[in-house]
């Protein structure tokens, strides 16, 4: 049974998000996507990192690093936003790096993903939630830094007229699960309550490799062809993909097996612009919605009790 473009059975596309990237330690990944034919999205920095930001790396500012994600967008990859920087940035500075990724690229980012605790994340923190807002709000209160305000225009930090009339898909829920379809139906979706983001889409959880693979497994791999499935992978390909210069040897491994199947391998906005032209209706419902935040709240419950579980082993 075939569903999408080209009679392929699933698609299958990876979100990168840019923390910690060089040129040294995200190549070597890249050209086994290049080689697979598995084209997927890479997120940048246009402005230069902050050395007390949270999680710097490289950015559009680099050469060399510039001359890469370059290279890569001619290949057919694509490139998305992580904010303009690894750290806070009032809407003149957002601005800024708009533009600067529009000179540079030649277009504005269709994909945005918010970074870190950045306050200037859009519909983040509490705002992302409907129904476990207080929920979320009480259990980060010894966790979360700075409050999040992109999406707020009494603040110096809001940019959310700026995001909705140039960005088109925004991530929001990460899910153990590999097949969005299950979880997500409407995606990509419209929340009214958040007017300033124009669709939102939800991703598969693989952080670091280790995690990345759980997901990516033979038997979710298999599954994911028989339920006709989507998977946008939310990964950070410079932790731990590539060790002196290879690639970690599952994470191929699984790519590669991948690969050989009959799949769509589109970066996310091609993806998202297809699963739009497949919807009646592009609001979530809300029932969709309640379910979603509980899912997610059960996952990070989850992963929580494994970390504390595997400490106590050590």
């Amino acid at each position: 049974m075939s569903r999408f473009p080209g009679n392929k059975q699933f698609a299958f596309t990876i979100l990168d998000d840019t923390d910690l990237s060089t040129v040294e330690n995200i190549q070597p990944i890249y050209s086994l996507l290049t080689e697979l034919g598995l084209k997927t999205t890479k997120s940048v920095w246009p402005l230069a990192s902050v050395n007390d930001g949270r999680l710097g790396g490289a950015s559009l500012q680099e050469d060399k690093y510039r001359r890469f994600v370059l290279d890569l967008k001619e290949q057919g990859f694509e490139i998305s936003l992580h904010n303009v920087r690894n750290h806070h940035s009032t809407r003149e500075i957002v601005k800024e790096g708009l533009e600067e990724y529009r000179r540079l690229l030649g277009n504005y980012p269709r994909v945005h993903a918010n970074h870190s605790t950045n306050r200037d994340n859009i519909y983040w923190g509490p705002a992302r939630f409907t129904r476990l807002r207080t929920l979320y709000t009480a259990g980060m209160a010894l966790h979360t830094r700075y409050p999040f305000e992109g999406h707020d225009p009494a603040t110096p930090h809001f940019w959310g007229d700026l995001c909705r009339g140039t960005i088109e898909y925004v991530r929001n829920f990460v899910f153990r699960e590999i097949n969005l379809d299950r979880i997500n139906p409407t995606m990509p979706y419209q929340d009214s309550a958040r007017p300033f983001v124009n669709y939102w889409f939800s991703s598969c959880t693989g952080a670091n490799a280790t995690s990345f693979c759980e997901t990516l497994s033979e038997t979710n791999q298999d599954r994911l062809v028989a339920e006709n499935g989507v998977c946008i992978m939310y990964a950070h390909l410079a932790c731990g993909f590539v060790k002196e210069g290879k690639v970690h040897a599952k994470t191929e491994k699984l790519l590669r097996r991948l690969a050989a199947k009959n799949g769509w391998f589109v970066p996310v906005s091609t993806l998202l612009d297809f699963l739009k032209t497949e919807r009646s209706s592009t609001t979530i419902p809300d029932s969709e919605l309640a379910a979603m935040e509980l899912r997610w709240a059960v996952d990070k419950a989850t992963l929580l009790a494994g970390q504390i579980f595997h400490s106590q082993k050590a």
